[in-house]
């Protein structure tokens, strides 16, 4: 059975500068660096249970924006926004606008933020909530969700 999804790899144009990119991000930790096959690879969070993988033109030099979602807590998803701003990186909500309104995903829920690697491949650091999921309502600001949810008026 399936208990969840082990490794990530993305093509970019420049290994060795993903690499100073990736470094910089919380809990990302350097694993195996292969200079033949110009690539890198990190263990994210606890070692031996989620692996990403950079490459350099790999299989081609074409570069295609991808995404994909690192899982963080709740209560560092702010942190993580100042942490990433502090780093000079720009984040943004689902929406495209400033990280500083965060949107709600209720069908699961959770809140995000967004950023882009060197390359323009789409970053997520997303907290799942404890509320429990709203499938029929619509993405919302945090502020919004709060309210909904009998935390604030």
């Amino acid at each position: 059975m399936i208990k969840g999804i082990f490794e990530t790899h993305i093509n970019v144009s420049n290994y060795r500068e993903s690499a100073s990119f990736y470094e910089k991000l919380l809990n990302i930790i350097p694993l195996y660096e292969d200079e033949k096959r110009k690539s890198t690879f990190y263990w994210v969070g606890k070692p031996g249970e989620s692996m990403l993988g950079i490459r350099e033109n790999y299989p081609s030099s074409l570069i295609q924006r991808q995404h994909f979602a690192f899982r963080v807590d709740l209560e560092d998803i702010a942190s993580a926004r100042d942490y990433l701003s502090s780093l000079g990186i720009e984040t943004t909500n689902f929406w495209g606008e400033s990280a500083e309104e965060l949107v709600v995903f209720p069908f699961m829920p959770a809140v995000s933020i967004y950023f882009n690697d060197p390359d323009g491949h789409s970053i997520e650091f997303l907290a799942m909530l404890k509320d429990p999921p709203r499938p029929k309502e619509d993405m919302m600001t945090w502020d919004e969700w709060d309210r909904l949810n009998g935390r604030k008026k």
